[in-house]
């Protein structure tokens, strides 16, 4: 798995070199502002917290290092774009289009992502501690070792998702549903699941909690859950 990750961010740093040719209509020069048309630009290493990018459009955008903290991005189409290791802790990204968007270690603590879009997006390693996905839709996502402690996931589609140790601990998970999606070693302790649907009881005994995870009516914790405590 982490060599294919690997092969995948070599690849893209090779076409990121092309970037600028590839985005005939954008402006790669133009300032950070509404509206911006960065699309498949490479925009890589730079300081932009603060910075006002409501509805630009970041498709493919290379944005790797860089930090985009407490800006707005909310509406911004950021499909198929570059997130290793990139800062955006405290963004709004309400609405956002993230789909199939591939990030690795980056933050977005207490980012606002309500109704963003993160269809097959691949998520490693990513923080998302006290963000709020409500309602977002990350259908067949891949947020492998993904932290979501105490954030809000009410009422988001996780259908189909692959969300493999990945932390839930204390997260709000009313209405949210995880149909289909794999919870090998995902982690539940001190989280409650009462109200999310379509869960199964192998996923369950796939999962980790303990004896503060509660559970729907009709399934039931393993006699021994397979993680070891944090």
């Amino acid at each position: 798995m982490m060599l294919y990750i690997r092969m995948r961010f070599l690849a893209i740093g090779l076409l990121a070199l092309a970037a600028s040719g590839t985005a005939a209509a954008a402006d790669c020069g133009e300032n950070p502002g509404p509206g911006v048309d960065w699309q498949r630009c490479s925009k890589q290493m730079l300081q932009l917290q603060g910075s006002d990018l409501s509805d630009a459009n970041l498709q493919g955008a290379y944005l790797t290092g860089t930090g985009l903290s407490n800006s707005n991005l909310s509406g911004a189409d950021m499909s198929g774009s570059e997130l290793v290791r990139t800062s955006l802790d405290g963004t709004n990204l309400s609405g956002a289009n993230l789909e199939k968007a591939l990030a690795h270690r980056a933050t977005f603590e207490s980012a606002s992502l309500r109704e963003a879009r993160l269809e097959k997006a691949e998520f490693v390693r990513v923080n998302l501690d006290e963000a709020d996905l409500s309602n977002a839709n990350m259908v067949k996502g891949e947020f492998i070792r993904n932290s979501f402690r105490d954030a809000n996931l009410s009422g988001a589609d996780l259908s189909g998702a692959n969300l493999s140790r990945a932390v839930f601990h204390g997260a709000n998970l009313a209405g949210a549903s995880f149909q289909g999606a794999h919870l090998h070693w995902a982690r539940f302790e001190n989280t409650d699941l009462s109200s999310a649907g379509g869960l199964t009881q192998d996923q369950v005994d796939a999962a980790c909690g303990d004896a503060t995870t509660k559970l729907p009516d009709g399934l039931a914790a393993p006699a021994t859950w397979p993680c070891a405590p944090d």
